[in-house]
């Protein structure tokens, strides 16, 4: 047994406490004023450290899969040392793969390829034309339109018939109109090529589809004001729907980029307006968003100039959230978006995980709480500890980031996978 003693956020208080784990089982024992003298603690953190159950992140792109073609971009175990950098002790990997996994067979022989980093990374299912569901529980992704790689939908037809079979099923939805992204494809500018308008259609189309299918829906990577007045339309109708939000859309926006850099900052959906920017920011700290998600999608140097869409975003997870501090935003709500809220979604798939996996029997009660039976995931911050990005502080495979050159105003401090300091 091991005692940490140490300020702890979670989305109910921020209060000194020790937390007594198992590094055998790597689950938490006890969490409370445990009376332990300092002498006998095992790790202590000072006031100048805040720690939160093991942050997580819902939306990542590995790269890696059966077919072995982008693993020079990244694979599992680089992504991992990318995921540890930044203080994420869990991530769930997207299936726009070179070879997707669509079914039973597909999904588990990329779990399998995964079975290296099985305690860290977790896995959704692709949802494209004639596609249907696994027969056990996972989480799937739905594209709506084109964006990398090819599993995507061209009409909303095709989409709604294929979702007719998903009632029930959690989906994450990327938001892009296929047929506005078609009649904007020569614009000049990546944002005009993607404008708000084909994210806000898009949205509307799968709120109309999770509410007649009876989805669990998800909204992935959301960036425009306008299509957030969409979902609280519909939330106040009762449609059962989550939504994610990247570090790059809270932190940039179009009026502060150069344009000489915008082809480096592409991505999909594109980095927004101010206005949108500040509405993702009001709405995330008003409760309306669910989880902060990087969206983590690397690509080579030489790709980012010829103008493929996707950054980076594990490494800096914690120095990004210490900024959200800095910025007002409590450690009561960083530890609902970053740590309970991916628990949360993660534990509702570990008994198809465990069933698939031995290794998945060791996850106790599940991910994000810093309660008995939980694993002892922590991410130990450092809120005023400044530090600049430079390649050389990354370990992602591609060794580059939007934020190079931004100062957080924190650090990650420390980082305990399964109850073992990494």
């Amino acid at each position: 047994m091991k005692v940490l003693d140490a300020v702890c956020a979670t989305s109910v208080e921020v209060k000194r406490k020790q937390i007594r784990f198992n590094e055998s089982t790597g689950l938490i024992v006890e969490v409370g004023d445990l009376k332990v003298p300092l002498d006998q603690v095992d790790y202590y953190f000072d006031d100048s450290c805040l720690l939160f159950a093991g942050m997580g992140d819902v939306h990542i792109h590995a790269r890696e899969d059966v077919s072995g073609k982008n693993n020079y971009k990244e694979d599992f175990l680089s992504a991992l040392a990318a995921m540890k950098n930044g203080g994420v002790t869990h991530a769930g990997d997207m299936p726009n793969n070179p070879i997707p996994p669509v079914d039973n067979a597909s999904y588990e022989a990329k779990f399998a390829l995964g079975a290296k980093a099985h305690r860290c990374l977790w896995f959704y299912a692709g949802i494209g034309p004639n596609t249907r569901p696994l027969s056990y529980k996972v989480p799937y992704k739905v594209y709506m339109g084109p964006s990398v790689g090819e599993l995507f939908f061209k009409d909303l037809q095709t989409l709604d018939e294929t979702l007719s079979h998903y009632r029930d099923q959690h989906v994450s939805f990327h938001c892009e109109d296929p047929e506005i992204l078609e009649s904007h494809k020569n614009a000049s500018t990546h944002h005009e090529k993607r404008p708000v308008e084909a994210e806000a259609v898009a949205t509307r189309d799968a709120l109309m589809l999770i509410e007649k299918h009876g989805l669990k829906g998800k909204l992935c990577h959301y960036s425009s004001d306008e299509g957030l007045r969409l979902i609280r339309a519909a939330r106040s109708c009762g449609v059962d729907v989550s939504i994610e939000v990247t570090p790059q859309h809270l932190y940039f926006d179009l009026e502060h980029l150069a344009p000489e850099r915008l082809k480096l900052f592409q991505m999909n959906p594109p980095i927004r307006h101010q206005h949108d920017r500040e509405a993702l920011k009001a709405a995330l700290k008003n409760g309306e968003i669910q989880y902060l998600a990087t969206d983590h999608a690397p690509h080579t140097s030489e790709e980012k100039e010829m103008g493929i869409s996707g950054l980076t975003g594990l490494d800096t997870y914690a120095g990004f959230v210490t900024w959200l501090l800095s910025e007002g935003f409590s450690p009561e709500l960083i530890a609902k978006v970053s740590a309970e809220n991916p628990g949360d979604f993660h534990n509702q798939f570990m008994e198809s995980w465990k069933n698939l996996s031995l290794d998945y029997g060791y996850f106790g009660l599940g991910l994000g709480f810093l309660k008995p039976g939980f694993v002892a995931n922590f991410t130990i911050l450092k809120p005023r500890s400044p530090q600049t990005v430079t390649p050389d502080k990354l370990k992602t495979k591609v060794h580059h980031s939007p934020f190079l050159g931004v100062t957080f105003p924190g650090c990650l401090e420390s980082l305990f996978i399964k109850g073992k300091k990494v």
